[in-house]
Formats: structure tokens, C-alpha cells, sequence
């Protein structure tokens, strides 16, 4: 028999799960703040339990580890990229950032991911699958346990694309926020995507007080089609009204994420189709010099995206540029994920 991804559950199917074994409702919480409170992975260790119980939550239940497959350490500013190794052999990665105000982590929720951007280094080793919730979870466990660092907010941002993993991102938001566990406040969890519309207006039904970023980079539907496959699918004027819905909805402001590409995105005409298409929105614009990725030619200047963000702000556009964290430990998104799958399939799965 398969076992049950306990990390996974959330409390009343955990709940249901202990009492299916004749055990009392109540020791589904103890086990629920163990895993989530204090984090102990290892049934042996929940102390409060039986010794018969803990022998049948082994035999019923797995937890779903990760391990550090390679760690890299910026000397620039303290970022730390984490390439973890999945129960299956699949790699994710992670990063740590260090910021004024405390310590965001960028979690992935896909192995690789489909959408396709041109710029964007995550698909190029192709889509394998959804990470499920307990795998997103432990991304933020796992980099708290090795990093020593308190997590003060969280970024769906890593590889993959959330909503294209809409229901196991959601139960992933709803056990870090349950306050009989981690307790971790939705207005602290920003959610990228590429724009699938109809997850949009679900998100928005919704109203969880998270932050909506949407990777948008570029305000025209034709040169947006060329370098976001999905914008075939959903038209640009399709994620405007959307996105329109979300802020009504919500009463959240969005960030509409701009990768800043020299002779694609970067011209005063540029400038004023993103005006037009944002004016009297409740959001904020987040200017992006785009990473480096050896199997693609997009490159940007830093000049030309501050050059942006003031041709942005003169036509009445809150604008900001990205910090860049970690240039010098392979940032970009994917590569090292590519990489370490490229290894191991010329080494034949051994573990490098």
C-alpha cells in the first residue's frame, strides 16, 4: 500500500486519517503542530505519542524530505541559492535573500515548468511535474533549518508556473496560513505568474490577501505572443480585464513584473503603450534587467533599465527596478536545476 504524503494534509483530513485507525480526533493536532510548529520530521520524535502510535503512523505515513544536493553563497550580498534533491530524484530550486526588513525565500511549484518564456532559463529542461504541497511547504522548512534565519515573507517565483499547479499551490497556502500550525499571514506570500486567466478570476473569488504579480514584459499582444507563448492562449486584453477583476475583488494592488530587454521592450514607444495599458490601476511596476542565459541572445543593459523607469515615471507610472541578488551564484532561474538533470543523466543517475 502507498502511504499517505502526511506533510500534505491538511488538519480535518489528517483529522479523518487518525480516527480511520481508531485513533482519538484529538492526536491529529499534536501530530499537525509537530510537523508545522516544531518541525520535527521524524515520528520517533513526537514524544507526546505512543510508541504503538508512532509505529503506525510509520507504517501508514510517509514525510516527504528534501536534501541538499548543492549550495551556493553569494559574496556580494548574502543571497543563498539551494538546489534540493526530491524523494524521486527530481531537483527544485530555492533561494534566500536578505533584505532591510528580513528574509524572503523564492520557492519553486513545478519541476520545470511548460509555459515557455523566451527568457526565462526554467523550461528549457522541459516540464517533468506538478511539486505537490508538502514539497512547496518544505522548500521554506528546510531552508529555515539550514539557514538559520527566520522567513518574514515568501515569493512563488522560483520555477514553474503556480497556477498551472493551482490546486496543490492552493492547499500549500491554506496549511502555511492555518493558524493551528505554521500561522504564516497570506499578505506576506506574493504569487507570480505568466497570466492564466481563468486561474486569475478563481484566485480573485477567492480573496486571500496575497500579493498577484503578473510577469506581463511587454505592453503589445504581437511581440508579448513572441516571448510569452501563453499570450497566445490569453490575449493581453484578456489579462487586463482580469487583472482589473482581481484589484476590485481583492482591494490588493498588483505588480506587474517587466523584464527590461534591449531592441524588444525597452523604446519610448515601448514606454507609452505600458502607460496606456496600466493608467488608473491600483499597481506597481517592477523593472527586471534580465538574467543571462547561454542558450538565449536577450541581454540588458543597467542603464537602459533605469532608463526605463524614468520614461515610466514621467508618464505617471509607479516604478521601481529590481535589486539584483545573487548575480555572482547562477541566479537565474533553472540553470542549476538544468544542469544537475544534464549531470545525472550522463552519469547515469549516480549521485554527483
Amino acid at each position: 500500500m502507498e502511504k499517505l504524503d502526511i506533510l500534505s494534509l491538511e488538519l480535518p483530513e489528517l483529522e479523518q486519517a487518525i480516527t480511520d485507525i481508531g485513533e482519538k480526533k484529538f492526536r491529529a493536532k499534536q501530530i499537525f503542530q509537530w510537523l508545522h510548529v516544531k518541525r520535527v520530521f521524524n515520528f520517533d520524535e513526537m514524544t507526546d505519542i505512543s510508541v504503538q502510535l508512532r509505529t503506525k503512523l510509520k507504517e501508514i505515513f510517509c514525510i516527504n524530505g528534501l536534501f541538499v544536493q548543492k549550495k551556493l553563497e553569494s559574496g556580494i550580498d548574502n543571497t543563498v541559492k539551494y538546489l534540493y534533491r526530491l524523494s524521486d530524484g527530481n531537483f527544485v530550486e530555492t533561494v534566500l535573500m536578505e533584505y532591510s526588513y528580513g528574509y524572503s525565500v523564492c520557492v519553486s511549484t513545478q519541476v520545470g515548468c511548460k509555459m515557455g518564456c523566451k527568457f526565462c532559463a526554467s523550461a528549457i529542461a522541459g516540464f517533468v511535474r506538478h511539486l505537490l504541497p508538502s514539497e512547496i511547504l518544505m522548500q521554506i522548512y528546510e531552508t529555515e533549518r539550514q539557514s538559520g534565519k527566520k522567513i518574514s515573507s515568501v515569493v512563488l517565483m522560483g520555477i514553474g508556473e503556480p497556477l498551472d499547479n493551482y490546486d496543490n499551490v492552493l492547499k500549500f497556502l491554506r496549511l502555511i496560513s492555518d493558524s493551528r500550525g505554521n500561522n504564516f499571514s497570506l499578505r506576506h506570500i506574493s504569487l507570480s505568474t505568466c497570466g492564466i486567466v481563468p486561474r486569475i478570476y478563481q484566485l480573485a473569488d477567492l480573496k486571500l490577501q496575497l500579493t498577484l504579480c503578473i510577469s506581463l514584459h511587454s505592453p503589445d499582444q504581437g511581440r508579448r505572443s513572441e516571448i510569452m507563448p501563453v499570450s497566445r492562449a490569453y490575449n493581453i486584453h484578456e489579462l487586463m480585464k482580469a487583472c482589473r477583476y482581481y484589484i476590485e475583488k481583492t482591494g490588493r494592488r498588483i505588480t506587474f513584473e517587466y523584464a527590461v530587454i534591449d531592441n524588444v521592450n525597452s523604446s519610448a514607444k515601448d514606454a507609452d503603450k505600458l502607460a496606456a495599458l496600466l493608467r488608473g490601476m491600483n499597481c506597481h511596476v517592477n523593472l527586471i534587467p534580465v538574467n543571462r542565459v547561454k542558450e538565449r541572445n536577450y541581454r540588458t543593459a543597467r542603464s537602459a533599465v533605469a532608463d526605463f523607469a524614468k520614461q515610466l515615471e514621467r508618464r505617471n507610472i509607479n516604478a521601481t527596478v529590481r535589486r539584483t541578488l545573487g548575480s555572482d551564484i547562477e541566479a537565474a532561474c533553472g540553470q542549476l536545476r538544468r544542469d544537475a538533470a544534464k549531470n545525472e543523466k550522463e552519469n547515469g543517475g549516480a549521485d554527483q
